[in-house]
């Protein structure tokens, strides 16, 4: 990972490695002709997703051998039609040498017959056919509907730490694009491999019937075919992969490029971005080419092959039939099976292909559904009716990583409706002492405290339920602003979502938007400008009224008139409660109670804003750099 990579992604404020940077083959889910780690493993699982609808697989099954036996046996009945055809004629034939009277000539009646029974096995067939894709699609999105199902329950119950350890392209990926060829492999898939089964065998068992001698001609072909498909795939395989690695790093060049249009402007990046594009995208038809080249040739393969056992057929049966050991219909029906013999085989590779990347999806995503869950709230978990906002943290120690500690040995208490400010420089552990609050990560030693109560002794739920956040980097969904703000509180009302905007001075400039508060937000809230943005998670932290305000530098994305505005909503809002201030600009938190300030995950100095000015150390260095343009930030 690139260093403007892991910077793009602290920045969201949220622990190391939180939020996304670019994503790379979003989109893409398992690359084509990717092998599972483990084949045997994952397809006994499948098969556990799988064995909940055993029943309608089971019919499936049924239906589709039918439906491929009906269809099999249609060339020998055809056979038989082509057979009194030939005798019709043959006997029209020495009847007119011989000059004799025609008795029985070409039988119509049973020609037509056999053309009946011919159509009506044909209509089965199809019939039969399309029961069991209707079947197969519903089971099919019902395993998958269960899939997902878990997938989502899943990453409910996991911790922050594996969001903060992968982007949200590569989980996005996994839960849609690797879940949809698990769907797609079942419902053509399953279907395809019995047809292709099912008819390889019953041809060989027709051809049988027909001629024991011409069916060991065609199935001597068997290891030609095969050379020539695992050659070709094994070719085809790696280029496809190249493709698709390829192509998903000209989707995150473009997404960037995009996304950060601007500051390419800025810096008059063109040029060079569309060079970059342009060698991407070189390599891309590179592969792209070879790939659709070498699988593109596998049917013209197959038809050279099929041709010349098709050649042999048709010179050893002319021998038979003017031997007359075989009837013309025998081996017209026999050269049927013969071009029908690679079809299946030939849907039998790419079927094998396919199976190989959907075990690799499917492998990707047991691979969420075994990561290690949140610790799980004990039996006997309190809740706190009417919280007070009384905090402390008791000797404790924490680490992302056990062989580097970053925050130990740290003792704080905060009293009812104090403002407790953490200032620092970047990476000092302001952020994760917040997370550590509200039990997204788990301490390694010691005990936090809420009214004297261990957090770990409360239910989630309701430990969280007492905090509100307002952060630095604003998140609002697709959706009406109104539905934005009552994410605050569930079921508010309208008086109340209004009266919480008005707090927040968001009322005005919502009234303006042309549907006001039913103005829809797209996805990523770009239709309102970033200070709007900042004043809606405002209003939302205001409908919630918690018990303990979480702000880091919620101000910041303001201008300096609606920053006043702001900071008196704020002062109404932390009345009465305690509150975490993460600062950046000093000059915001000379009114705290209290100044925590950090570095390298630990509390250097506390004390008042004058206090801690007076001491003249680590703070005041930072306090001065500020307004003087001086000091070490780092030091």
């Amino acid at each position: 990972m690139t260093e403007r990579e892991k910077s793009q992604k602290q920045s969201m404020g949220l622990g190391p490695g939180r939020g996304i940077g670019p994503v790379r083959g979003f989109g893409q889910g398992a690359y084509s002709g990717e092998k599972p780690k483990d084949f045997r493993a994952t397809f006994k699982r499948l098969l556990k997703y799988c064995s909940s609808q055993k029943w309608q697989i089971i019919a499936i099954l049924f239906i589709t051998i039918l439906g491929t036996l009906f269809n099999i046996v249609g060339p020998k009945i055809l056979g038989m039609a082509t057979n009194k055809l030939v005798e019709g004629f043959v006997s029209k034939s020495r009847a007119l040498q011989t000059q004799t009277a025609v008795v029985d000539g070409i039988d119509f009646i049973y020609i037509g017959r056999i053309l009946l029974i011919l159509l009506t096995l044909y209509l089965i067939s199809a019939a039969f056919t399309y029961l069991g894709y209707y079947i197969m699609a519903s089971v099919s999105q019902k395993i998958v509907y269960n899939m997902r199902k878990d997938i989502n329950e899943k990453l409910a119950k996991l911790p922050l730490k594996y969001f903060d350890s992968k982007t949200h392209g590569e989980i996005l990926s996994r839960v849609t694009n690797d879940v949809d060829n698990i769907a797609t492999t079942l419902q053509q898939g399953l279907n395809q491999i019995i047809t292709s089964v099912v008819t390889l065998l019953g041809i060989i068992i027709m051809m049988l019937t027909i001629s024991p001698l011409l069916t060991l001609i065609t199935v001597l072909t068997l290891p030609l075919y095969t050379v020539v498909m695992l050659f070709i795939t094994k070719k085809s395989q790696k280029f496809f992969a190249s493709q698709q690695k390829t192509l998903g790093e000209l989707n995150g060049h473009v997404e960037e490029m995009y996304s950060g249009h601007i500051v390419v402007k800025s810096y008059n990046y063109e040029k060079k971005s569309i060079t970059k594009f342009k060698n991407v995208n070189e390599k891309l038809y590179t592969y792209s080419w070879k790939a659709q080249f070498m699988s593109g040739i596998i049917m013209p393969m197959m038809n050279f092959i099929g041709n010349l056992s098709y050649v042999l057929i048709c010179v050893v049966g002319g021998i038979f039939a003017l031997r007359q050991t075989l009837n013309v219909g025998d081996i017209q029906a026999f050269i049927q099976y013969s071009r029908q013999f690679s079809h299946p085989i030939a849907q039998a590779a790419n079927m094998a292909n396919l199976v190989q990347s959907t075990i690799a999806s499917a492998e990707r995503v047991f691979e969420i559904m075994d990561e290690a869950e949140e610790i799980q709230d004990s039996k006997d978990s309190g809740i706190i009716i009417s919280p007070q906002g009384i905090i402390k943290f008791q000797d404790v120690d924490f680490s992302y990583k056990k062989e580097f500690p970053l925050i130990e040995d740290m003792n704080i208490c905060v009293d009812k409706g104090q403002t407790i400010a953490i200032v620092g420089p970047t990476g000092a552990g302001k952020t994760t002492l917040v997370n550590l609050l509200m039990r997204f990560y788990e301490i390694d030693n010691g005990k936090i405290t809420f009214d004297d109560i261990d957090i770990r002794e409360l239910k989630r739920n309701n430990l969280r339920s007492m905090f509100g956040m307002v952060l630095q980097d604003t998140w609002l969904f697709n959706g009406t602003i109104k539905d934005n703000i009552s994410y605050g509180k569930l079921g508010a009302t309208d008086e109340e979502i209004i009266a919480a905007a008005t707090a927040a001075h968001a009322d005005h400039f919502i009234r303006t938007l042309p549907n006001g508060y039913e103005t829809i937000l797209n996805e990523e809230a770009s239709n309102i400008s970033q200070g709007q943005k900042q004043l809606i998670t405002i209003a939302r932290a205001l409908l919630a009224n918690p018990t303990v305000l979480i702000l880091d530098e919620a101000t910041s994305s303001v201008d300096t008139r609606t920053e006043s505005y702001v900071q008196n909503a704020m002062t109404r809002l932390m009345e009465g409660r305690t509150n975490f201030v993460i600062a950046h600009r000093l000059s915001t938190i000379r009114e705290a109670d209290m100044i925590l300030v950090m570095n390298h995950g630990k509390i250097i100095e506390q004390g008042s804003h004058e206090e801690l000015l007076e001491k003249n150390g680590f703070y005041a260095e930072l306090y001065n750099s500020q307004f003087t343009g001086t000091g070490n930030l780092n030091s």
